[in-house]
Order: C-alpha cells, then structure tokens, then sequence
C-alpha cells in the first residue's frame, strides 16, 4: 500500500496537497462564481426581454435566424433530444473539469493559464451579464422557440439548485461556447496526434 501510495505522489507533479488544493480553489471559484451571477440581476427583466428581443429583430434584418430550424431538427429526434440535454450540462461541468484534471496531469506546466484563462473569461461573462441582462432564446415562444430541456430533461432551469445558482436572464455572452472554446484551444495545443487536435 505504501509503495502504491508514493508510486501515485511522484505521478502528481506537485503532490496531493497542492492538486488539492487547485480542486478546492476552482470548486471554491465556481460556487462563489454562481452565487454572485444568481445575484447579477434579477431586477432587470424589461431590459433583459428587451435586449433579447433586440437581437431575434437583429437577426431576423440579417435573415440569419438559423437557430429555429436547427431547433426543429433536434426536437425531430429523441437521440438528439437527449444528447442535447446531457451536452448542455456535462459540457459546462465534467468536460471542463476533466480537461482541467488531465492538463494538470499531463502539461502542469500549462495547467495555471488554462485556469486562469477559464476563470477571467467567467468573470468576464459575469460582467456581462450584470451590464447587458439578456433573456435566453428559450423565453421568446411567441418568436418560435421552446425550451427543449424544460420539455425533455428532469434537470432544467426550474430544477431547485440550477434556479437558485443562475440568472435567467444571462444569456449573452455563452459561457458554455466560451468554455468549450478555450477547452477546445488548449487542448489541441497539448495533444500530440493529429485526430485528437482535430477532435
């Protein structure tokens, strides 16, 4: 068990206290993170409608309003209905925190701006939506949309914990496109075969 034990501390690059403590300062980020973004602004729901109304006109004057076509093919499917609704939640927590957990592994080097990178974007993203409340495609049904996960998922944004941690109204900017792009930089970057930088 001792030899098991060291075998697995020389693995870590800087051992189990400090990988602990980098999971303990990012659960810690991440829950302050949602606390103060459930808190960002629930004052403002007129301006958030409007703001949110303002860019279906925007993309309707563009005739680039592509999202409800494509929402129609994924409500045509229930394979896709439901790889959707996982996508939406594992992207934004198990993907991110597995490529975390792996870069430190594998590129510790790399490690503390991937982090750091994550954590400015949120905070960036928090701004955001504190300066610029946005209602979500989901709440425009009168515009075409409907919310998918409200409709097939048993978590959506009523669930207690989600509608406790998040704002409704903190649509723009994405904070899972911005997370799935730095996620998706940073580790074609650190991967060594071609189909992995590709995938």
């Amino acid at each position: 068990m001792t030899t098991l034990a060291t075998t697995t501390t020389r693995r870590l690059p800087r051992g189990w206290a400090h990988l602990l403590l980098q999971v303990g300062f990012w659960i810690g980020f991440y829950f302050v993170y949602q606390a103060a973004r459930g808190l960002a602004d629930r004052e403002g729901v007129a301006t958030a409608f409007a703001n949110g109304e303002w860019i279906i006109e925007f993309q309707r004057s563009l005739h680039s309003m592509f999202e409800l076509t494509l929402q129609r093919v994924v409500e045509g499917s229930g394979f896709l209905i439901q790889a959707t609704s996982l996508t939406y939640w594992l992207s934004q927590f198990a993907v991110v925190g597995l490529a975390l957990t792996w870069v430190y592994l594998k590129h510790h080097q790399r490690f503390y701006a991937f982090r750091n990178t994550l954590i400015l974007g949120n905070l960036i993203g928090l701004l955001g939506y504190v300066l610029l409340p946005t209602a979500p495609p989901r709440m425009f049904a009168d515009a075409g949309f409907t919310d998918t996960l409200a409709a097939h998922s048993t978590v959506n944004h009523s669930s207690t914990f989600v509608a406790f941690s998040s704002n409704p109204y903190a649509a723009m900017p994405s904070l899972h496109a911005l997370d799935a792009l730095i996620v998706s930089v940073v580790m074609a970057t650190v991967v060594r075969r071609r189909w992995a930088k590709v995938l």
